[in-house]
């Protein structure tokens, strides 16, 4: 069992709400295999001031993870990924961050821009590797 050395961000602007944010990284992250069973993930205390949010959004998002399954939380040892976390978070991560940019790419088409232009965002994405939810 390691601690992670991930990076996460949320952004306070966006319409996705801060705890949301949080627990779609750490799904993102396992279904990527940067988070394997057994991995800590930052303790509460450590992730809030990552993020400058208040305890009680990480611990909210923690605790989804928990009722998901793809967690497992014990008191004074620290919140470690479950073992069963990477199928379940596989496929689920990949159809959402699939809605998102295809929510995203129809918004854009819709306000008038060409689907070039799409494309050449969706290339700018692809090259800047830039995490989700970055305040910017």
């Amino acid at each position: 069992m390691s601690k992670t050395k991930l990076t996460f961000s949320v952004n306070p602007n966006s319409p996705i709400a801060v705890y949301v944010q949080i627990e779609n990284q750490i799904q993102f992250a396992i279904a990527a295999k940067k988070l394997k069973p057994g991995d800590f993930l930052p303790s509460v205390r450590s992730m809030s001031a990552q993020l400058d949010t208040n305890p009680n959004t990480v611990t909210k998002a923690y605790r989804d993870l928990e009722l998901l399954q793809l967690v497992h939380s014990r008191r004074g040892v620290g919140v470690t990924v479950a073992e069963g976390a990477p199928a379940l978070c596989r496929e689920k991560a990949r159809a959402l961050a699939k809605a998102h940019l295809q929510e995203a790419a129809a918004e854009y088409i819709a306000s008038g821009v060409s689907e070039s232009e799409v494309r050449d965002v969706i290339a700018e994405a692809l090259i800047s590797q830039a995490p989700p939810y970055k305040a910017g």
